[in-house]
This record gives C-alpha cells, structure tokens and sequence, in this order.
C-alpha cells in the first residue's frame, strides 16, 4: 500500500505541478504550484523514513511519521472544496480520489499501529 501511494502522489503532485491551470481554483487563499511540487518533496520523506522505522521494528516512531506522511494524500480533498473538480477528466478524478484513499488508509493503519501494537517487534520476540 505504502509504495502505490507514492507511485499514486507522484502522478497527482505532477499533474497539479504542471497542469496547475487546469484545475478549478476557489476565491480563497491556495497553495501555487511551486508549493503544490514542494509539498510532495517536503512529505515524501517523512513516509520514508517512517516506512523504514516501521519495517525495522521501530513502530511507534515509524508509525507517526506515516501519520505525516498520509497528509500527502489526504489534503486531495481540498481540490472538492471548489466547484468544478467533479468535471474534470476521469483519470484526474481517479489519482485525486485514489491520493486521497491511500492517504485516508495509510492514516488508519498507523493509528491502529499506534493503539494495537507494541513499542517495537522486538517486544513481541523478547520472550
């Protein structure tokens, strides 16, 4: 899950970076596209590195940074905020809602990590 949702914000952060016009934009304050492509570069590696303190035992530490890291994906819910996101293409529709799914999962299986787990696995292996 971990690796589509990346390979999935890859493609949406592109296409909001270099299709920036083409998506509906509010009256209100919003990001540019130069903060839109930052964004990603600034939130990708907190999903790395929690990803690697996950999958080295550390899950707490690595489960909170995942928790950053799914703002990634969940922020896609702002493009709904504004009139005209629903008639944009479907394959713009389809990496939009999928950031956002991936985001939302990503999200609940860290907290779960958090709640149901413990510190480390080798807590699970000191006996």
């Amino acid at each position: 899950m971990f690796w589509t949702a990346v390979v999935v914000s890859i493609v949406h952060y592109t296409d909001n970076f270099a299709n920036y016009g083409d998506y509906p934009h509010g009256n209100g304050p919003e990001p540019s596209a130069g903060v839109v492509l930052a964004a990603w570069f600034v939130l990708t590696p907190f999903g790395l590195a929690g990803y690697w303190l996950y999958l080295h035992g550390r899950i707490r530490a690595g489960a909170l940074l995942l928790i950053v890291y799914s703002t990634s994906g969940l922020v896609g819910i702002g493009h709904y905020t504004v009139a005209g996101m629903t008639d944009q293409p479907a394959w713009r529709q389809a990496h939009v809602v999928g950031d956002v799914l991936l985001g939302s999962a990503i999200f609940a299986f860290a907290l779960w990590s958090i709640v149901a787990l413990p510190r480390t696995y080798r807590a699970l292996t000191s006996f």
